[in-house]
């Protein structure tokens, strides 16, 4: 049994998501390779053979790779999976997982296993379904299993000390179908937010973007990336990169401070496994200090610039 974990990366290093995926591939057990398809991306291929765990390190590279376009990112899967028997075939349930593993499960013609919690045996895995508001035990009886994990539910601290074997394919060529155009990234001095230790969200109750500011000081104070509701960021309070939750981004930090959220279900999706959560809000019904640890009922506009001036 060969597990082949896909790596993202940005050709200099590997991303943290793709530790969460090694760790899942080691709760399946067997072998673990990793494929590395990048364009000048051997230092990535370095990285990843040093992680503990993985037994060889399978690196692609070639100019097509360049911006991981999912077109001929899944052509190499595909040209592997079909050269070797893997029983597993392993993605991020990120934006860039999620682009490529559904072309890989449908070429092989099985079905996909999304955005799994845990990993009960080799072929029977847990997924959240309903908004997180039910676990599904999913069993998979197809001859490769292709599955995103998600990163928040596995430990990304994979240890170093790995010594795999760097072994260099025959790239596959571009398969036509796309081009890159460009790409417009959001900069920010502040901690990436699926990676960052602390995260200061704010939602409606902001009132309006102006009064988002208030919350720069408070994430400054603590080292944290900023996050926001779905319904601040389709009021216009925060851009769409800051949203967390369901149809957002899902992060499990070591302190999430919830201001004037809510609290709907589909924003508890997103946040809800953080370690510590701390909830201020002026309704005291609010849904959100049902998963807070510490809970706040006062106006956010008094209480956060004395919590600023506290800390």
């Amino acid at each position: 049994m060969t597990t082949l974990v896909i790596a993202e990366h940005d050709n200099a290093s590997i991303k943290p998501a793709t530790l969460n995926a090694i760790t899942a591939a080691v709760k399946i057990g067997g072998d673990i390779h990793v494929l590395v398809a990048g364009s000048g991306a051997q230092a990535a291929a370095q990285a990843a053979s040093q992680v503990a765990g993985v037994t060889k390190v399978l690196l692609a590279d070639a100019p097509a790779f360049a911006e991981g376009l999912a077109e001929n990112v899944a052509e190499q899967v595909l040209a592997i999976a079909g050269a070797n028997e893997y029983s597993h075939v392993l993605f991020t349930a990120t934006a860039y997982g999620k682009n490529i593993a559904p072309r890989v499960a449908a070429k092989l013609d099985v079905a996909q296993v999304s955005d799994i919690i845990a990993v009960e045996s080799a072929d029977t895995f847990q997924r959240p379904i309903y908004a997180g508001n039910a676990i599904a035990t999913v069993q998979s009886a197809d001859p490769v299993k292709v599955i995103t994990v998600r990163t928040t539910a596995f430990d990304g601290a994979a240890t170093s000390g790995g010594s795999a074997a760097v072994e260099t394919l025959t790239a596959v060529g571009d398969a036509g179908k796309a081009a890159f155009v460009g790409r417009e990234v959001a900069k920010s001095d502040r901690p990436e937010l699926t990676a960052a230790k602390a995260v200061v969200s704010g939602g409606r109750g902001m009132g309006n973007a102006d009064n988002f500011k208030l919350l720069e000081p408070l994430a400054d104070k603590l080292g944290a990336a900023m996050g926001a509701s779905r319904a601040a960021v389709d009021a216009g309070y925060a851009p769409n990169d800051w949203q967390v939750g369901q149809t957002g981004k899902i992060v499990a930090p070591q302190l999430y401070v919830a201001i004037g959220i809510s609290g709907a279900i589909q924003h508890l999706a997103g946040m809800k496994d953080s370690k510590v959560i701390v909830a201020i809000n002026k309704d005291s019904e609010a849904p959100i200090f049902g998963v807070a640890d510490y809970g706040l009922v006062a106006d956010l506009f008094q209480a956060v610039p004395e919590l600023i001036g506290k800390l």
